[in-house]
């Protein structure tokens, strides 16, 4: 029985008309005194919007690593505490924590720190007003995809074989050798494009934090539109700017993922 033949890679004909496309609104952009004047505007806000993406996104998988080894440790509280944490953060929309965490949560810590100072017979070592709205944007969007991406790392660690952990024991790795040898960089290999969708899922949820008047490309947008009364054009500048960053790492991502899948192959 012959086997079946491996099928062709198709030509990308979406990205050639977007890339087409792409080309022809910016030339049109470029020509139009209106366009030029937003995209300059907007593009101020780029590094904001990476930025944030950046350093949320950093930080969620790091939380979410340590959720994923919690909820598959053999002690139940540590698996009860991940799983309660978990459910707790994806049962609430983002743009409700963005705002629970920007004026409920961080004054509560600030709050908390100050009682502990003053409870020792210091001074208050910080105020409300002291942390910017940028980084409590920053820790409301760690803590939402933090427990996304929590299922995703513990799913990747459940598929690495169990025998090839066990012949590590058999060799004498302690658990640190085994995670950081043999379970990690397998099952990141396994969870790379998932792990990729996501933080192309933060670059756009992080136009959220424009209802805190952080001046990303979305807030910039919206004052924009409000001054000069050109939303058509306002907005359109801004949605081409999303999508050349979204399907740029996209691309990136996929070429990164194929040199991953190939050293796993020559491995």
């Amino acid at each position: 029985m012959t086997p079946n033949p491996k099928p062709e890679k198709d030509f990308p004909w979406w990205l050639a008309i977007l890339a087409v496309t792409g080309l022809w609104l910016l030339w049109e952009m470029l020509s139009d005194e209106t366009y030029r004047a937003a995209l300059r505007t907007l593009g101020k806000g780029v590094w904001i919007t990476i930025g944030v993406s950046v350093f949320a996104y950093l930080g969620a998988c790091l939380i979410g690593l340590g959720l994923a080894v919690m909820g598959l440790s053999r002690h139940v509280v540590l698996r009860q505490i991940a799983r309660l944490y978990i459910e707790m953060m994806r049962g609430v929309p983002i743009l409700v924590l963005l705002l629970y965490v920007a004026f409920v949560l961080v004054p509560g810590l600030v709050q908390a720190a100050n009682w502990v100072a003053t409870a020792f017979g210091g001074e208050p070592v910080l105020r409300t007003r002291d942390v910017p709205l940028l980084w409590r944007a920053v820790l409301a969007l760690m803590l939402a995809y933090s427990a996304f991406l929590a299922e995703i790392f513990r799913a990747g660690l459940q598929a690495v074989d169990k025998g090839q952990v066990e012949a590590a024991m058999a060799l004498g790795l302690n658990g640190w050798q085994r995670f950081r040898h043999i379970v990690f960089p397998q099952a990141f290999r396994m969870i790379l494009p998932p792990l990729g969708n996501d933080f192309v899922a933060m670059v756009k949820d992080s136009s959220l934090v424009a209802v805190l008047g952080i001046g990303d490309v979305a807030q910039l947008a919206k004052v924009t539109a409000a001054g000069n009364f050109r939303y058509f054009e306002t907005y359109n500048v801004a949605a081409l700017i999303y999508l050349v960053m979204t399907i740029g790492l996209s691309l990136l991502l996929r070429r990164f993922e194929a040199r991953m899948r190939t050293r796993g192959r020559e491995a």
